[in-house]
């Protein structure tokens, strides 16, 4: 079988608030052992990373993870094999933010989402983050709400005064989505529009894909491959999806769809025009993690994502470019479909072996009795939440 250890060589972030009770619209479900604190939400995604070791990041989301000693929570995090990954702001929750942040017609409202972005900029330069990830839910819901090209001048001027508070190293993801609180236009619907942003901010700005985030029918794996090849793939948030942005465990309904990404990925990372971009990649999950067990479904994610790239490295390019050649449509399909049909499970407990780690990750997890001693000592107090 083809070499694996790439695939023991990726650090996939979790996020902090999929630790935290969520749910849906209609109702948030409550579970035992949920976190009340960051710092109890760095110690679930400890757990995770002590038995996956590809795990070592956490992401922020600001407010809810704001603490008033970053410099302590970033000694917290190392103490625990850690580190703090990307740091998310919160532009959606506010009562001014009703009509936008970045985009919205009142200049105060934009001066202070502005300013929440640069508080997060300052976050990031005290843990030791290099990514901003911003997810906007900026737009409108009837025809004539607002002036459709004078939001995106808006929100063009609003990325620019946060551009020009990135430290060297430090990137802005734009991450973009279709629909959804805005049913009429959108700001940042889709790739294209995420990218023209992107392209004008400069080299420190660059697309967050989330897999959930795209219109029916939409070839995800084209889109990572063009924004490679324009230098502009930043980051991801894993999730999958059956009808919109479901937020469902990544892999569990397209895991063809997923393989094929980490395809593009691994061929870009072969290719001298476009390694630089697809080995700088942020993986980060982005799941609401509603009736499954929150830490357990960490585990699975971060190993369906483990087994996709370990698939992906499997594909054997030098046949799969012969059948492109000669246009042999079937062979071609072949060389990918072997790939993904390989059981790489094997090979990756014997790397988990030679590294000391768990053969069977979520069997660990469950015998090492640390959600029994969590659910016991987090019984009092309000636990986190994404509300």
């Amino acid at each position: 079988m083809q070499d694996l250890t790439a695939a023991m060589e990726l650090a996939i972030e979790t996020p902090s608030w999929g630790y935290a009770n969520s749910g849906t619209r209609f109702r948030v479900f409550p579970q035992a052992g949920v976190p009340r604190t960051v710092h109890e939400k760095l110690a679930d995604a400890a757990e995770v990373h002590r038995v996956t070791g590809i795990a070592p990041a956490v992401a922020l989301h600001i407010p809810w993870d704001r603490v008033d000693n970053y410099a302590a929570l970033t000694r917290d995090a190392h103490e625990m094999g850690m580190r703090i990954g990307a740091i998310n702001p919160n532009l959606f929750q506010e009562e001014r933010y009703k009509f936008g942040s970045l985009a919205n017609p009142d200049a105060a409202i934009r001066e202070a989402a502005i300013a929440h972005c640069i508080e997060c900029i300052d976050i990031a330069g005290k843990t030791g983050s290099s990514v901003i990830s911003l997810w906007l839910a900026d737009g409108t819901n009837y025809a004539g709400q607002d002036d459709l090209r004078a939001r995106q001048r808006r929100l063009h001027a609003s990325l620019t005064a946060i551009t020009a508070n990135l430290p060297t190293g430090v990137r802005l993801l734009l991450e973009y989505k279709p629909f959804e609180p805005a049913f009429h236009a959108t700001d940042l619907p889709d790739w294209g529009t995420a990218y023209w942003h992107a392209t004008r901010l400069g080299d420190q700005v660059q697309v967050l894909v989330d897999l959930g985030h795209h219109l029916p029918g939409t070839n995800v794996a084209q889109v990572v491959a063009l924004l490679l090849e324009a230098g502009k793939l930043g980051g991801f948030h894993f999730n999958n999806r059956q009808y919109a942005d479901d937020d469902l465990i990544v892999g569990s309904t397209d895991p063809w769809g997923l393989f094929l990404i980490m395809h593009e990925i691994v061929s870009a990372a072969a290719d001298a025009a476009t390694a630089d971009t697809a080995r700088n990649i942020a993986y980060m999950l982005d799941q609401s993690h509603n009736v499954e067990a929150k830490i357990p479904a960490m585990i699975r994610s971060v190993l369906n994502v483990q087994e996709a790239y370990a698939k992906a490295l499997c594909v054997d390019r030098a046949t799969l470019a012969t059948q492109q050649k000669a246009g042999d449509v079937i062979g071609a399909y072949d060389v990918l479909h072997d790939a993904f049909s390989t059981d790489v499970r094997p090979a990756l407990v014997t790397l988990r072996g030679a590294r000391g780690l768990p053969a069977d990750p979520l069997a660990a997890f469950r015998a090492s009795g640390y959600m029994a001693h969590v659910a016991e000592e987090r019984k009092d107090g309000q636990a986190a939440g994404w509300i």
